[in-house]
């Protein structure tokens, strides 16, 4: 039966024995961190073989000769972009390898754009109102870096095929203070969705009514599978956008940060012929040359595309157990009570769970005090404020299987709790 439809004194009696549950829940003095999508201490060890690659007795010249102990390489050692190149779908001319986080990047060139401008626009900084398109649920740390930057976010809702492109096309097409979106294209933070071809080649083919227009697409988990048989696939926007005629609208980024060691992976961005060139022109100045000891590392280890799909491979299996644990628990306690909905995805690091409306925070809270750690409510949306009040993110990496389903119990718990309190409210 569903909670909505129970009378007054049902749900005093479900609230009763749901308060006994709860206490007795806080007496096992849980402490489980689900808030951020860290890998465990299992999945990092698969990696550990990275740090054999090379060593003091190794040949560390790339392979058009460059001594990658030495200065120079500003767009990254040719074999490093066939790889990044390769795992984005794309070609290493259009690649620039950059340090060890694509976040950096995406800063980087809002930051370029506010300062100086892009291919010759005026520069943001300059302009009385810039806009930004949010897809929502989404990134809180892209969301992080426009407010940092005092841009307006607008938020665009979500569907299995990716953002309501009806109102991407008519604040794009219209309105030139829109400067940008951001997009997390396959397996999204935190839905898990891919976007699909139509959505793909809309996107591609924008009519932007700004010339310095761009797509932020963050492709950071474009092969983050979870089943090396049910594998989601999307196009290359880059060839889109080329076929489209606006090869300059899209930077597309990624890095091996959950492939190899989060914070000492390598990242890429890949955007158009002139895109690299302006973008050139600002790394002459602010770097000689990224980490190319760092890149050979990578390239030595993984050595091409089938040996970085291998690898995912071997987190797809510390993952898969986290991921089906959380959701044979939501679909076990909480199917046909009409209380949350959530998505299984076949990728990526996150659980998206949307509960009733106005309920989000005191479920994060009962969690947190029961000894379950959760993002906070909200953070999925620019400003944190999610206005439903209803998107929980769940991030099921880090801790064990046995972990995630104490876990699992415990949000469950806190959901029927909560929920039963709103509908009492109503009575």
């Amino acid at each position: 039966m569903q909670y909505c439809e129970m009378s007054k004194e049902e749900l005093l009696t479900l609230k009763n024995e749901l308060d006994k549950q709860y206490t007795e829940a806080k007496a096992k003095g849980l402490k489980l961190d689900m808030s951020r999508g860290k890998p465990s201490a299992t999945q990092l060890n698969v990696s550990l073989g990275l740090l054999d690659a090379i060593n003091s007795t190794s040949d560390l010249t790339a392979e058009d000769g460059m001594d990658c102990r030495n200065y120079g390489g500003l767009d990254g050692i040719p074999e490093a972009k066939k790889l990044m190149a390769d795992m984005m779908d794309t070609t290493p001319e259009h690649v620039i390898i950059y340090g060890n986080a694509s976040l950096n990047i995406m800063y980087d060139q809002v930051s370029r754009a506010y300062t100086h401008g892009l291919l010759g626009n005026t520069p943001w900084c300059k302009l009385d109102r810039i806009k930004f398109l949010c897809p929502v649920p989404g990134y809180d740390r892209h969301f992080a870096i426009t407010e940092r930057f005092g841009i307006e976010m607008i938020n665009i809702p979500m569907s299995v095929n990716g953002p309501d492109m009806d109102m991407v096309e008519e604040y794009v097409n219209n309105d030139p203070a829109v400067k940008g979106i951001w997009c997390v294209p396959k397996y999204s933070n935190p839905q898990g969705f891919t976007y699909s071809d139509d959505t793909v080649k809309r996107f591609a083919n924008l009519k932007p009514a700004a010339n310095d227009f761009r797509i932020f697409w963050d492709n950071a988990y474009i092969i983050h599978h979870l089943y090396e048989n049910q594998q989601d696939t999307i196009l290359d926007i880059i060839s889109e956008c080329e076929k489209a005629g606006n090869p300059d609208m899209v930077f597309e980024f990624a890095s091996t940060s959950k492939v190899s060691f989060p914070g000492s992976g390598i990242a890429a961005l890949a955007a158009s012929e002139a895109n690299i060139a302006d973008i050139k022109k600002q790394l002459t100045i602010q770097t000689i040359g990224h980490d190319k000891i760092n890149q050979l590392r990578h390239v030595r280890f993984f050595k091409d595309i089938n040996g970085l799909n291998a690898h995912m491979m071997k987190h797809a299996a510390q993952m898969r157990p986290k991921f089906e644990a959380v959701l044979e628990v939501l679909n076990t306690e909480l199917s046909g009570l009409g209380i949350g909905t959530w998505y299984a995805p076949r990728g990526g690091y996150f659980i998206s769970f949307d509960a009733m409306q106005g309920c989000a925070k005191k479920i994060v809270a009962k969690c947190k005090e029961a000894g379950v750690k959760l993002t906070s409510a909200g953070a999925t949306f620019p400003y944190g404020n999610d206005p439903e009040d209803s998107n929980i993110r769940i991030a099921p990496s880090f801790p064990t299987p046995e972990e995630m389903a104490q876990a699992s119990d415990l949000f469950v718990l806190c959901v029927k709790l909560v929920s039963v309190e709103k509908l009492l409210e109503t009575k």
